[in-house]
């Protein structure tokens, strides 16, 4: 049965196995392949192109015996730009403004990768309290102890089809520039344990990536910035993305697409503002509030859902203030 399509910020819950409830140091550690997270990953509106080059580059990276094998089917042999790939740090960046789908696609795309290379990947999400209580030395412990346990089990899963995703979220609040005048020894002593973590996940026996994400892309320090393999850019949807999400829950309520077109129109930008609604902002305010502002004595009308549109402010875009 096909999922039914809902966009990238309508449900945060995801299905969870639990490996280690006694580690504070992840916010949840997930096995893959998923349903839910099947069904989050295919809900995502707007951001294809990004889906598209994500399932590539991770699993060259996930399941390195894909390239491989690529290569030897088409040149009967292991031509030279696989080394770059071998020798590239196993670091993506998703970049963006709130509510554009950066955690959604995180927490989920390692199902499509693991559906289609026939492999089961462990996700694990690192908690930011790894930033620790502000004593001496225990940030630096507890990302040093994140990279070691994932390293320990790439080990123990040495003969097994298997693979890591290590998840950092609001990555800025762990991998901020150590140009900062104002930052704290610790903090750098944290961001240098970081570094160290993401060059030791290269060649273990069993493959490994990092995915950060963030809304301050200049405020992560330089040296990270510059291990990613590729930083992956989130917008908030264009007019025609709006078309598409706007089709897709209010088709059923006998709208032409003209009327769809204007609707998009008034959500990109908004108002006279210089932005519109984010994801977010459409799933979790604008469309439910249709809904509510008829139920439950009448029928969404065009009256209804312009109002809603009109009276509905979008999130402020989040503007990066490097060293804040």
């Amino acid at each position: 049965m096909t999922p039914t399509i809902v966009t990238a910020l309508v449900c945060h819950v995801v299905s969870l196995e639990v490996i280690n409830m006694n580690n504070n140091t992840f916010e949840f550690i997930q096995s893959f392949p998923d349903p839910v997270a099947q069904e989050k990953y295919l809900s995502l509106f707007g951001i294809d192109h990004i889906k598209s080059r994500l399932e590539r580059e991770s699993s060259i990276i996930l399941n390195p015996s894909g390239i491989e094998n690529w290569s030897k089917k088409f040149y009967n042999k292991e031509i030279k730009l696989i080394t770059l790939f071998k020798n590239r740090p196993p670091l993506f960046i998703f970049s963006g403004d709130v509510g554009t789908g950066k955690t959604v696609l995180a927490e989920s795309f390692a199902d499509q990768v693991a559906r289609q290379e026939e492999v089961k990947i462990t996700l694990y999400k690192l908690s930011l309290n790894a930033r620790g209580s502000g004593i001496v030395g225990e940030m630096t412990k507890l990302i040093s102890e994140s990279f070691e346990e994932i390293r320990q089990e790439a080990h123990k899963q040495a003969n097994t089809k298997g693979a890591f995703v290590l998840f950092i979220d609001e990555a800025d609040a762990l991998a901020q520039s150590r140009e900062a005048v104002q930052m704290h020894h610790e903090d750098k002593a944290g961001v240098n344990a970081l570094i160290r973590g993401i060059d030791s996940l290269r060649d273990l026996p069993t493959p490994a990536m990092i995915v950060m994400c963030t809304n301050r892309l200049t405020a992560l320090d330089p040296a990270i910035r510059r291990r990613s393999a590729v930083t992956f850019e989130f917008n908030r949807p264009s007019k025609e993305q709006c078309e598409i999400l706007l089709k897709n829950y209010l088709s059923d309520l006998e709208l032409t697409e003209e009327q769809i077109g204007q609707l998009a129109a008034m959500c990109v930008p908004y108002d006279g503002l210089n932005y519109g609604y984010t994801y977010s902002d459409l799933t979790q305010k604008v469309l439910p509030a249709m809904l509510l502002n008829a139920y439950p004595d009448k029928q969404i009308d065009m009256e209804i859902i312009i109002e809603v549109i009109k009276t509905t402010m979008p999130t402020a875009p989040f503007n990066e203030i490097v060293g804040s």
